[in-house]
């Protein structure tokens, strides 16, 4: 079992079902909702996948925000890799994430682990729906973790600061792509930060954009011809993704993987960090 993008849920179903012992595949829940930070825990609390661990996006895969920070800044890596090894993940562990929005906030862990050198890491296509509409079971059921040693090997190279993203903007070396939806990217509307617009030379492609009509990802050669016609001149390692937090652009990347390409990079801080600088410019679509 070597699943590094996405998994279906009878693959699950079946690894599951044949794994020796708890550490040999970890499932996390990443519900999680902006408007009610304590609706994802309550979700969990009353049914998830079996054996499943919740993992918060505020308290767990987001360290606490100083004044110049975005939203969601990283964690620590020796914090998160604590966390991680709490929840019996270890180097070798297969690690499968879900949530209810075709991977808007799983996304996030997949993109964590990978920057803290784990491949091991999958997104559950179609999320808890599609679990429970291929006749999979859920459980209210909260089963103890057995504890593993997790290394983190983070890589520098896999994030893009802001001072660095704007350098390669005034260069033209990078093509920053935002995937939050058409109207907060145009500024139209703001429903979460207090600056709207987008940052001056991003390019605009929703996250949504990625999904079916179901929640599913779309097929790697669908998305591969996307990306190209999205990328143009722009090699993938010059990629980077944004959104309003660093949350939803890791959603981007999960995509690239799917698709069969070499992962872009992530600008964490995104638009929440960007506005934090009254000096740093702003764009509103006309």
């Amino acid at each position: 079992m070597d699943y590094t993008a996405l998994i279906e849920p009878d693959e699950l179903a079946a690894a599951l079902m044949a794994r020796r012992d708890a550490s040999d595949c970890v499932v996390v829940d990443c519900r999680f909702d902006l408007a009610d930070v304590q609706a994802g825990r309550r979700a969990y609390r009353q049914a998830h996948l079996p054996g499943a661990r919740y993992a918060d996006l505020d308290a767990d895969l987001s360290r606490a925000p100083q004044p110049a920070d975005g939203r969601h800044p990283l964690p620590e890596p020796s914090e998160l890799a604590e966390r991680f090894g709490a929840w019996g993940i270890g180097d070798a562990t297969q690690v499968v994430v879900y949530d209810d929005v075709g991977g808007a906030s799983a996304g996030r862990l997949w993109w964590l682990l990978r920057w803290l050198g784990h491949a091991r890491v999958a997104v559950l296509n179609g999320g808890l729906p599609a679990w429970v509409a291929a006749g999979h079971a859920l459980t209210a059921e909260v089963s103890p973790p057995m504890p593993q040693t997790f290394t983190p090997r983070p890589d520098a190279a896999a994030v893009v600061d802001v001072d660095t993203l704007r350098d390669e903007l005034q260069r033209g070396a990078c093509l920053l792509v935002d995937v939050r939806a058409a109207a907060r990217f145009r500024g139209e509307h703001e429903p979460i930060d207090p600056v709207a617009g987008h940052v001056p030379g991003a390019v605009n492609r929703p996250f949504a954009e990625n999904l079916d009509p179901t929640g599913r990802f779309l097929s790697p050669e669908q998305l591969a011809e996307s990306l190209r016609e999205l990328c143009s001149e722009f090699p993938p390692d010059r990629v980077v993704a944004m959104c309003g937090s660093g949350v939803t652009a890791c959603h981007l990347l999960l995509a690239m993987a799917h698709a069969g390409w070499p992962v872009g990079r992530l600008y964490p801080g995104s638009w929440s960090e960007w506005i934090r600088d009254p000096q740093r410019p702003v764009e509103i679509a006309d």
